[in-house]
């Protein structure tokens, strides 16, 4: 039978008193940032659990920590400017960290965040890959809602977009457009999102009874890929009608390989994206028929489960808020 971690162990190894790792564990009384951190590194090195029914209630502050991992901010911001607008209208504070990718330096956010005595912790991810959950004893049990990226332990809230039904939509969308000689140009195959939105594009095609045109063009995110994988696509000879791209830029590289070929868009071969990025969607020389995540609606909702949560109603399992098509002209005609 494995050993309980008691507050004697923590204390053994952390070279401090009883008192010292229950005020770091419970949030209680005034310890340095430096002993904080050390206790709750030794806390979580030795696998200690915390007991819920023996926690040490907790006053309210009115700040939430914001920790964010994407380097870009392509798709956090918007997120967090939905968050921010939710939890401003509650007379809510948002201390925000960049954790720039790095597990090491999220923790450390995180430690900071959790001696700041925040009321809860939004983690907005970068991409819609699942990320692992926080570690039972991080963060002195305060409530947590995992943003965009979603965590894998569906016992915790989480709030993304629904990729699936976006590559559905996407399919039905040039099917109603008459198309059905249908090709994909994707990213790298590792994605979620890229799983995601090629299952919802996979079920849909198989509704109306079709098979994709070609084998899915799987390669980079980057604007040269799809002027390359259009090239590809002209090259195997079949009937094309339909092309689409798992995100807009993509859909960009595509259209000019089309355009230079001689092939109208969309009156020969549509083309629909994926993200909704303005200026690349806007500015193409045909505009793209793309996908918007509700970046911002995402943020809004996270917000709100996660005050539900400080006011203790926490939700459980994923949300999943849908995409929404904006229909511009390499659709329609």
């Amino acid at each position: 039978m494995t050993k309980r971690i008691t507050l004697d162990d923590i204390a053994a190894a952390a070279h401090v008193s009883k008192a010292t790792v229950s005020k770091a564990l419970n949030d209680t009384g005034q310890l340095s940032a430096h002993t904080r951190r050390l206790i709750l590194k030794t806390a979580d090195e030795l696998g200690y659990v915390k007991t819920a029914n023996v926690q040490t209630p907790r006053c309210k502050t009115g700040l939430i920590g914001l920790v964010t991992s994407d380097l870009e901010g392509r798709f956090s911001n918007p997120a967090l400017i939905g968050a921010e607008n939710t939890l401003g209208s509650t007379n809510h504070a948002v201390l925000l960290t960049n954790s720039r990718g790095d597990p090491k330096l999220e923790r450390a956010h995180i430690d900071q965040l959790a001696a700041r005595r925040v009321d809860g912790l939004l983690m907005l991810g970068g991409e819609t890959d699942s990320r692992p959950p926080l570690k039972p004893n991080t963060a002195l049990g305060i409530p947590i809602v995992y943003a965009y990226a979603p965590s894998n332990n569906p016992e915790d809230c989480s709030v993304t977009c629904d990729n699936v039904a976006a590559g559905a939509m996407a399919i039905d969308h040039l099917l109603l457009r008459g198309r059905r000689h249908i090709a994909i140009v994707s990213g790298p195959e590792h994605y979620t999102a890229t799983k995601d939105r090629l299952a919802g594009a996979r079920k849909a095609l198989k509704q109306s009874g079709l098979q994709l045109a070609a084998p899915v063009c799987y390669g980079n995110w980057h604007e040269s890929w799809g002027r390359t994988a259009a090239q590809l696509l002209l090259s195997k000879g079949v009937r094309i009608d339909g092309i689409y791209c798992l995100n807009d830029m993509l859909a960009r590289g595509v259209i000019e390989t089309l355009l230079a070929q001689g092939i109208r868009v969309p009156e020969d071969i549509a083309v629909i994206g994926h993200d909704n990025w303005q200026v690349t969607a806007t500015e193409c020389r045909v505009p793209i028929t793309s996908f918007d995540n509700n970046l911002q609606e995402i943020g809004r909702r996270a917000a709100r489960h996660l005050l539900d949560a400080i006011n203790g109603n926490p939700h459980h399992g994923t949300t999943y808020i849908g995409c929404s098509l904006i229909v511009r002209k390499s659709t329609t005609a």
